[in-house]
Formats: C-alpha cells, sequence, structure tokens
C-alpha cells in the first residue's frame, strides 16, 4: 500500500469506525522509534516522521553539533552539521536523514499491523461498551448451537454469549433457530470478544419483565420491594405503592389476568405469588405465606424469627410441596419461620 492510499485508508477508517487518524499514527510512529532502537541500538536518539498528507516516512537521528565528537550517536561536528544546514550553531539539534530502506520497507509492513491491531481493540472495546450498558437489562438473542454439556451459545449481533446449564430454568425448551430472552448479569473484558454474563434463572430477570409488562412498576407507581426466585418452578413478588389508592396486586396481575399471564408465558410457566409488601412484620409475612391463611404472627424478641400460627387445614399450604412455600416466605421477609398449627400451641401450653 503506497503513502497516500494508506492515508485514505486511515481517513476511512476514521469516518467510519470513529478510530482517530492522528492517534493510529502517533501510535506508528511509536511503534517504529522503539523499533529503531531495537534495531540500531538503544544509543540512538531517531525521530520518526510521517506526512499526513501523503503517508511518507521519514527516519531522522538527531545529534548535537559540536567542536569536538565524543559520542558519535549524539554529536556531530559543526562543519558537517553546516553541510546538513546552514544556519546549525554549536550546541543546535540537527536532524540527519537516514536512508535505511529495509527498516522503511519494514515499517510500512508494521504500520499495517499496528493500524490491524487498532481496528480489532477498538471494535473489541466498542463491543465492550455497548453491552456494558445493557448490563441489568434483558436483551434478545437467537439461540445458535447446544454443546454436549447443555451450555447454550446465544447470538447477539454477531458476538456470542454462553448461557451455561446452571444459569437455564428446568422450564425452558431450547430449540436453535429460536429467539431468547436473558437478563445480562455483567460484561467482562478479554482479549478478543467480551464475555456476556447472562441468566434465564436470576431474579433479576422476573423484576425486568414485571417492568417490561407492567407500566406502574416501570414508571415507579409500583415499586418492586422484595423478590425470590426458584427458578422454573415458582416466585414470589412483593410489590407495594406510597399511593394508597393504587391496588397494586390488580395492577400486577391486569384486567382479567392478561399482565400477570405475559410474564409467566414468558418464563414458560413458572408460578408467580404477587405479595403486598407491609411494612408491619406480621403482616408482611402473613402476606408472604400466601395462599394460605393465617391465624396470627409473634415476632420473636430478636426480631429475626416469628412463630405463625394456622389452622390445621392450612398447615401443608403454608409449609408447601417440599417446604417451598415457606422456605420462599423466609427468603422473602428475610425472617426465620416457624410455623404450628393451632392444636399444636394448645399442646405446647398444657405442656
Amino acid at each position: 500500500m503506497k503513502g497516500k492510499a494508506f492515508i485514505k485508508a486511515l481517513n476511512q477508517l476514521e469516518s467510519e469506525k470513529g478510530i482517530s487518524k492522528e492517534q493510529l499514527l502517533q501510535t506508528i510512529e511509536l511503534a517504529l522509534f522503539a523499533a529503531y532502537k531495537k534495531n540500531y541500538g538503544e544509543e540512538q536518539n531517531p525521530k520518526i516522521e510521517i506526512n499526513r498528507k501523503t503517508g511518507d516516512i521519514k527516519i531522522f537521528t538527531i545529534k548535537t553539533a559540536v567542536e569536538e565528537v565524543l559520542d558519535e550517536n549524539k554529536e556531530i561536528l559543526l562543519n558537517e552539521a553546516r553541510e546538513i544546514d546552514k544556519t546549525v550553531n554549536l550546541q543546535d539539534e540537527v536532524y540527519i536523514e537516514q536512508k535505511c530502506n529495509e527498516f522503511r520497507r519494514n515499517a510500512v509492513q508494521n504500520a499495517k499491523q499496528i493500524v490491524i491491531q487498532k481496528v480489532r481493540e477498538t471494535e473489541r472495546d466498542n463491543l465492550y461498551n455497548e453491552f456494558n450498558k445493557k448490563i441489568g437489562t434483558i436483551i434478545n438473542g437467537i439461540i445458535r448451537r447446544i454443546d454436549e454439556r447443555g451450555n447454550i451459545y446465544i447470538d447477539f449481533n454477531e458476538v456470542e454469549a454462553i448461557l451455561p446449564t446452571k444459569e437455564q430454568s428446568i422450564l425452558d425448551r431450547y430449540i436453535v433457530g429460536n429467539r431468547i430472552k436473558v437478563y445480562v448479569e455483567d460484561v467482562i473484558k478479554s482479549t478478543k470478544f467480551p464475555k456476556i454474563i447472562i441468566s434465564r434463572k436470576s431474579e433479576e430477570l422476573l423484576k425486568s419483565v414485571f417492568e417490561l409488562e407492567i407500566p406502574e412498576i416501570e414508571e415507579g407507581t409500583i415499586v418492586i420491594k422484595s423478590i425470590v426466585r426458584e427458578a422454573g418452578s415458582r416466585a414470589k413478588v412483593a410489590v407495594f405503592s406510597e399511593n394508597s389508592e393504587v391496588d397494586t396486586i390488580g395492577a400486577c396481575i391486569g384486567q382479567n389476568g392478561s399482565r400477570i399471564k405475559m410474564i409467566v408465558e414468558e418464563l414458560k410457566g413458572e408460578k408467580i405469588d404477587i405479595i403486598k409488601w407491609k411494612e408491619k412484620k406480621e403482616e408482611f409475612i402473613s402476606n408472604a405465606l400466601s395462599p394460605a391463611k393465617i391465624t396470627r404472627v409473634n415476632i420473636l424478641e430478636n426480631n429475626k424469627e416469628a412463630k405463625v400460627i394456622v389452622p390445621k387445614e392450612q398447615l401443608s399450604l403454608a409449609i408447601g410441596k417440599n417446604g417451598q412455600n415457606v422456605r420462599l416466605a423466609a427468603k422473602l421477609t428475610g425472617m426465620k419461620i416457624d410455623i404450628k398449627t393451632e392444636e399444636e400451641v394448645n399442646e405446647d401450653v398444657e405442656l
């Protein structure tokens, strides 16, 4: 590539990819400076100049004009210096152009490699910045392949991300070519493309879906105070509004269940309990154990445990299958919950 064609290519890169031509040229000059010293000796004091219009590369060594040379690498006799520039005086710096044809040819190749590397770095950084802005949001991708371990490879505008098995919901059915929504947990820089950390199990995924489907949450009229999830099975979402006239649960369910239906469909049938958040712990715990009916809640002195009393016929519902309901309620409220029937409490009193 000749000089002018090289400059034209840099102009095009600046226009299309936003890579500064001047920064590229300065980077090339610095690289050639280091290469010259490596080839001809660290004691050399070179100056590399690339013409900003023609692309021509000129190589100079810089020496000081003296009456007696003590260091040939850094000094030149005054009379010899004046053969280069008649205006030179003692102790002036003199730029002596070097032919170095072989080095010059190599310099052109080095310049090309530097540009290619810079383009790759810029594209990598641009992709990182683009996806870094998406942390905490839902993005759509296309399933490209599934490996033998069950990891899902998803394409996002030619950037591939891996959905590992540990971040997959058991209810999802992954089919190559299908579109999929995932939650972006983090983006990590790497030597090639950014590593995008995504999930289908994250509680934040459910929160983001609520924000997408329920305008009152997106605009802040309703706030999600707490959310817990056992992905692919059940979730509990505690909602609150400072406006007492707002029906928080009704707004989340939607007319004829339209809103919650869309959310459940996105999660492929995962059951979702919408809980009314209450500042008073007794009320919040009672609500969190929904759909069970609670007789009363007693908060222990340490303020971290609660004794919950339920009718006998509500015990299995309050505990849930494999203890799931009480387990989720405990996580949702941040309390340790012990459930007993009214009969068990009476027996304890008698003892």
